[in-house]
C-alpha cells in the first residue's frame, strides 16, 4: 500500500516542486482559500492557542493574525515541496545568514554544538547552512511512516550535506561523534510539547505554565557542547534572513534548565514580533490543565 501511494502521488508532487515560485504562490493563493474558508483545518485550535498567547488582543486582531499564519502556513508546506527539486543556488539565493561568521568563530574553540530554534517561519531550509561552515551537521528528525516517502524526504534534505538523524538515535550519533573527535553541529527544534512522560521541567509560555522540551540542554551539559540560537525572519514571501546568537559557549555556569529557559525567553521574543509566522496549529498548550502540585 504504501508503495502504491507513493506511485500514485509523487509525480503529482514533483510537478508541483518544479513549477517557478511565482506560479506556486498563485497555488499557495487558491489552496489557502480552500484550506481557510471550506475545510477550516485547526481553525479553533489556531484560534484558541491565539486567544491563550494574546489575551489581551481583541478577536478581530486575532483572527487577523489567523489569517495571516494560514497564508504561511501554506506557502511553508509548498516550499517543502519545492525542496525535492529546488538547487542549492535557488536556496541560497532565498535563504541568507546574517552573521554566520558566529559559527566560524566558535569552530576554532574545538568543541562541537546544539542548534536551536522553534518551528518558525521557515525551518526547513536551515540545512543549507552546512554549506557555509565547517562543522559537519546533523539535524534530529521524525521519520515518515511511509518508507518511500521518508527516503526521497531524506535524499531532498540531504543533498545539502547535512545528516539527517532519526531523533531516538541523536544521543548515539554525538557519542560515536565524541569518541571519534568529530566536531558537528546539532540542529534541534525544541519549542513543541513533549511527552508528559517525558517531561522533567514546567515553566511559563506566552504567560501559561506548560511543559518544555530539556533534551537540548542535557545534551549540552552531558557532552560538553556550545549552544547557539537560530533567530529565522520572513523578509518577504519566499526569502528568509537568519541571524545567530550565542546562548553559551560554558554549560557549566547554568544551573538546572536556565538554558531551557533563555531558549524559550528567545522564542517568545521572537514570536512577539511576527505572530503570524509561527506554527500555530500544534496543540502547544495541550497540557496545561495537568501542571503537578508542588
Amino acid at each position: 500500500m504504501d508503495l502504491l501511494i507513493y506511485i500514485v502521488t509523487y509525480p503529482l508532487i514533483w510537478f508541483i516542486s518544479i513549477l517557478p515560485f511565482r506560479v506556486l504562490y498563485f497555488i499557495s493563493d487558491g489552496v489557502y482559500l480552500f484550506i481557510y474558508y471550506i475545510i477550516g483545518y485547526r481553525k479553533k485550535v489556531v484560534l484558541a492557542n491565539l486567544k491563550l498567547a494574546y489575551p489581551n488582543k481583541p478577536l478581530k486582531e486575532l483572527i487577523e493574525i489567523r489569517k495571516k499564519f494560514y497564508h504561511h502556513f501554506v506557502d511553508m508546506f509548498l516550499e517543502m515541496v519545492k525542496s525535492f527539486t529546488i538547487s542549492k543556488e535557488g536556496v541560497y539565493k532565498r535563504y541568507k545568514y546574517i552573521n554566520v561568521d558566529l559559527l566560524t568563530e566558535m569552530y576554532k574553540d574545538g568543541k562541537s554544538a546544539i542548534l536551536m530554534g522553534p518551528h518558525y517561519a521557515n525551518w526547513e531550509w536551515i540545512m543549507s547552512i552546512d554549506s557555509f561552515v565547517e562543522y559537519k551537521g546533523y539535524a534530529a528528525y521524525t521519520t515518515v511512516n511511509n518508507k518511500y516517502f521518508n527516503k526521497k524526504i531524506l535524499k531532498s534534505r540531504e543533498k545539502f550535506g547535512t545528516n539527517l538523524v532519526p531523533t531516538s538515535k541523536i544521543i548515539s550519533e554525538i557519542q560515536f561523534n565524541k569518541k571519534n573527535n568529530i566536531q558537528a553541529m546539532y540542529g534541534l527544534l525544541s519549542d513543541q510539547s513533549p511527552q508528559l512522560k517525558k517531561t522533567f521541567y514546567w515553566r511559563k509560555f506566552f504567560g501559561i505554565k506548560v511543559p518544555v522540551h530539556t533534551g537540548a540542554e542535557m545534551l549540552a551539559k552531558k557532552y560538553n557542547l556550545n549552544v547557539v540560537y537560530m533567530n529565522v525572519k520572513k523578509v518577504k514571501r519566499g526569502y528568509y534572513e537568519t541571524t545567530f546568537s550565542l546562548i553559551t559557549n560554558d554549560t557549566t555556569k547554568h544551573s538546572n534548565y536556565e538554558i531551557t529557559d533563555i531558549f524559550i525567553d528567545n522564542v517568545e521574543k521572537q514570536v512577539h514580533e511576527q505572530p503570524e509566522y509561527y506554527f500555530w496549529t500544534h496543540k502547544r498548550f495541550k497540557h496545561k490543565d495537568k501542571v503537578p502540585v508542588e
